[in-house]
């Protein structure tokens, strides 16, 4: 596998489609700060970390509001092959307000909204709305 990032939206994405209740990702600790601004965001209800050592999983509970899911679109911005930076001064809403991208700044992960914020740019890892 060349992008956990990836794997990880593409899970999410496809245990929505099929209406799940869970997913779950292998475990890095990368993708579960992501998984956390989530939870934070409201986009997710809840995330545990399961297992141990090598077996160690992230299972994320999906939302739902009225069988429809939270989450209507996960996209990767910044991927291996090509990286993305923005300023903080430069960074565009996503949606128009309404959806948010999570941001890879010095300070760690954080949401664009943060991000502005704080004064701090970094690479947009992905956006959700």
């Amino acid at each position: 596998m060349t992008d956990p990032i990836s794997d990880m939206i593409i899970r999410i994405t496809n245990a929505q489609a099929v209406s799940h209740s869970t997913v779950s990702v292998p475990f890095s600790n990368f993708k579960y700060e992501i998984a956390k601004i989530l939870e934070k965001e409201g986009f997710i209800e809840k995330i545990e970390e399961k297992g141990k050592k090598v077996k160690r999983v992230i299972t994320i509970t999906l939302k739902y509001d009225n069988k429809i899911p939270v989450i209507s679109g996960l996209k990767r911005i910044s991927k291996p092959g090509q990286r993305i930076y923005s300023e903080a001064k430069e960074m565009k809403k996503v949606k128009g307000g309404y959806g948010m991208s999570i941001i890879s700044t010095p300070n760690g992960l954080m949401t664009n909204k943060e991000a502005k914020k704080k004064k701090i740019g970094g690479e947009i890892i992905l956006e959700i709305w």
